[in-house]
């Protein structure tokens, strides 16, 4: 068996904080959102890149309420989600040229959720992002660091 080793992830999962890490991210003044990395606020959900991404530009759409189920989500917050999802694929489309992107959400903790707080996922894919590092050495390369993805998405947002 291998073992992949991310020792940085610890604080997450064992030094979890009592509070949802959603929650307190939506209720920070929003003069703090290039340090929480939140790209985006809107109306009923907000856009915050991901710390642990899967690929540069890796975002996760959140509703402010605290919810867990899918089901749970009024008409509003529905609808504004699917319409910051188009609105980031042109905004990636404009400032990154991904090739693809793979667009989900774990429901609930034994789905892989890291929070008992609904949230999206939209990874930006290129051709070959999956290339030899992982095969050959155990790594994944993500190529831009998470500060630039920010502020490259962010000025979509403030137009």
């Amino acid at each position: 068996m291998k073992i992949l080793w991310s020792p940085w992830r610890l604080k997450g999962v064992v030094e979890r904080s009592p509070t949802c890490i959603f929650c307190e991210m939506a209720s920070k003044d929003s003069t703090k959102d290039e340090e929480n990395l939140i790209v985006y606020r809107g109306r009923k959900v907000f856009i915050v890149m991901n710390k642990y991404p899967y690929n540069n530009g890796h975002v996760m759409i959140v509703p402010y309420r605290h919810l867990v189920k899918f089901s749970q989500l009024d008409d509003q917050e529905v609808l504004e989600v699917f319409e910051l999802l188009r609105r980031l694929e042109e905004c990636y489309s404009r400032t990154m040229s991904p090739h693809g992107f793979n667009f989900g959400v774990n429901l609930g903790i034994d789905a892989g959720a890291g929070y008992e707080h609904i949230h999206f996922h939209l990874v930006p894919r290129w051709r070959g992002d999956t290339n030899f590092m992982p095969v050959l050495a155990e790594t994944k390369v993500i190529p831009e660091s998470l500060t630039d993805s920010y502020r490259r998405l962010r000025g979509c947002f403030e137009k």
